[in-house]
């Protein structure tokens, strides 16, 4: 009986090979325990949010939410490494090359120390800059400064974190990074509360908590691909950069890091015009975000999953499996954001609650996230077939459709709408313009997604079908 359980126990930490079985059912299994553990990931910054907003106040909040923007804006290079490895690590992985295989995992490590150490000295030097740039209000900007080089300073755990569960996402296993992020998640909690309520550390406490938590489930992430030696060597002669893995990292996820560098420009940019409302909107405003994140999580995950599909399939050459894949995760993901769209419409108000215990500001969150509703669904269809077009080695058009979806929709709406709508009742324009503007941008991102999907030009651009192959062939 023993035996059998720890056979019970190996098969579930097993990497899952997406290039066999039942597509949907590949796509569920690896969802599932990936969307747990964003789900976990995502309570880091919503348990800093509850802990400050409940027991420092509200301007305290507002400072937590304002510093988002630039912390995604300074680490969209270990994004871009991520999204890179994970493309190529699946295709390797698809294909069975465990020389190439090896080597890539060894090259995302040494990159991700190049990065870590960059990030970390030029994003601490930037960070107040970058704010005052921004017009955030002097009552909270000395704590946003506070927060965001304490997170920056520790920004090697969030690095090897994000990079390596990429790696683990590209080999099939989205289990051990659960588990990971479950007990990284316990003890940030564990931490938010002894460093805020006992230590009277404020923000400094619930950012010094995350950078721990980060920090142990790196440490965990590469204590399990030490385990996975029959699949890959992390050997000292793979631990090096080498021209064509380092390129091809690059070069696949250079466009990603680019997308999520211009998406949160954008994003400091409607910051700007967020700020011009007043402290009362902005702590709104990382309410609604917070809720947010949540509500997009299965769209995430779904789109990262099928990026793990269509990699080990295109890979294994397997076309039609990744169209007929691509047509079963979207059926399932716009299936699952629907229902929690129709949740958060029902049960919202109660999410707001949890933030804040001021009345007025739980009302205000909730009238702006009713504006959104509807866009996760459109966000599911954009989510799951830029996944698809990713994994196989198409990351330009995405980036593409996501840069003309922000900077020529979402940022001129806003403005656009803020100017139109003003009035003596309104003299910085409605604050609803910001919503509805980022609603109008999600809606048509689906449909230009849905059209060059169905042009199918991303079957093309498979990593092993091109210098890749005769590499080998030698």
């Amino acid at each position: 009986m023993g035996k059998e359980k720890m056979g019970f126990i190996k098969k579930i930490f097993a990497p899952v090979d997406m290039t066999v079985g039942k597509p949907w059912e590949d796509i569920a299994v690896f969802t599932v325990p990936m969307l747990i553990g964003n789900i976990a990931q995502q309570l880091y910054n919503t348990v800093d949010s509850v802990v400050v907003g409940n027991y420092v106040g509200d301007n305290a909040l507002a400072a937590v939410g304002s510093a988002g923007p630039i912390l995604n804006l300074l680490i969209v290079l270990f994004i871009g490494i991520s999204m890179g490895a994970s493309i190529m690590v699946s295709q390797y992985f698809g294909a069975k090359n465990r020389k190439d295989l090896s080597s890539t995992i060894g090259n995302c490590i040494m990159l991700t120390a190049v990065s870590s150490v960059v990030v970390m000295i030029g994003a601490t030097l930037a960070a107040r800059p970058l704010l005052v740039l921004l017009g955030t209000p002097a009552s909270i900007l000395d704590w946003c400064t506070s927060y965001l080089r304490i997170l920056f300073l520790g920004v090697a755990g969030l690095a090897y974190y994000n990079i390596l569960s990429g790696v683990l996402r590209g080999l099939g296993d989205s289990i051990s990074a659960l588990w990971y992020l479950i007990v990284a998640s316990i003890l940030n909690i564990v931490l938010d509360l002894v460093f805020v309520i006992y230590f009277k550390m404020g923000v400094d406490g619930v950012a010094l908590a995350t950078v721990i938590a980060q920090g142990i489930s790196a440490l965990l992430c590469v204590k399990r691909l030490r385990q996975m030696t029959d699949l890959f060597d992390l050997k000292r002669e793979y631990l090096k950069m080498t021209k064509r893995h380092s390129m091809n990292i690059i070069r696949l996820g250079v466009p990603s890091g680019v997308t999520q560098a211009i998406l949160s420009m954008a994003m400091l940019v409607v910051q700007s015009l967020t700020n011009s409302f007043g402290e009362q909107f902005i702590a709104a405003n990382v309410i609604v975000m917070r809720v947010d994140g949540f509500a997009m999580l299965p769209n995430f995950s779904f789109g990262t999953a099928m990026t793990t599909y269509a990699g080990q399939n295109v890979g294994a050459g397997a076309y039609d499996r990744v169209s007929k894949g691509a047509k079963q995760g979207t059926i399932m993901a716009t299936g699952v954001s629907a229902v929690i769209t129709g949740l958060i419409l029902l049960f919202g108000k109660y999410l707001m609650a949890i933030f804040t215990n001021t009345e007025e500001l739980v009302v205000l969150s909730m009238n702006m996230m009713r504006i959104l509703a509807v866009g996760y669904i459109a966000m599911a269809v954009t989510q799951t077939l830029s996944g698809v077009m990713r994994g196989a080695g198409d990351t330009l058009t995405p980036m593409w459709i996501s840069l003309v979806t922000t900077i020529l929709i979402r940022v001129p709406l806003a403005y656009g709408l803020a100017y139109l709508t003003k009035s003596a009742q309104y003299p910085q324009g409605r604050r609803e313009c910001i919503f509805i503007s980022l609603l109008i941008s999600w809606v048509f991102g689906a449909l230009v997604t849905m059209l060059f999907y169905g042009r199918g030009k991303w079957r093309r651009k498979a990593l092993l079908s091109s210098s890749d192959i005769k590499e080998q062939e030698k």
